[in-house]
């Protein structure tokens, strides 16, 4: 499948993918942008590197194959093979960089939104009974069946 035909399937796991992609780069990115700061949102933006890394891991699953990862870190990310699990677990992410706007309201609060975008639509899909779908784009649904 195209890039566009799984996104006409209208199937909200997919949708979260691509969400949780998207914020993949913008971890990283605001992460290293707001470790210059001078309080506590040095912390959260370090935070926000190890969650952008940590969401590869969940969103490519085909990753855990080549990369030499722990066991016990397998079994943690296999854990979200499903969407009400990835729907809690990006609820969680979100909730950690909510939390960063105590400290200061930087850039990091367009994180905690894009993970709360990837946690509605993993939990719309599980609300809506829709089968887990991962891309085949990143790696195929084949590979990802695989793997976990």
């Amino acid at each position: 499948m195209t890039l566009k035909e799984e996104l006409q399937t209208r199937n909200f796991s997919i949708y979260g993918q691509w969400i949780a992609i998207i914020n993949i780069i913008l971890c990283i990115a605001l992460g290293i942008a707001n470790i210059f700061h001078v309080n506590w949102v040095i912390a959260f933006s370090i935070v926000a590197i190890v969650q952008g890394l940590v969401v590869i891991f969940v969103e490519i699953p085909f990753l855990l194959k080549i990369c030499p990862l722990t066991d016990r870190f397998i079994n943690f990310i296999k854990g979200f093979n499903q969407n009400l699990p990835r729907a809690g677990f990006y609820l969680l992410m979100a909730a950690i960089q909510y939390v960063s706007c105590a400290a200061m309201v930087t850039s990091l609060l367009a994180i905690a939104i894009m993970f709360t975008l990837a946690s509605l639509c993993y939990g719309l899909a599980a609300i809506k009974g829709q089968e887990f779908m991962t891309s085949s784009t990143l790696g195929g649904a084949g590979i990802a069946r695989q793997i976990l």
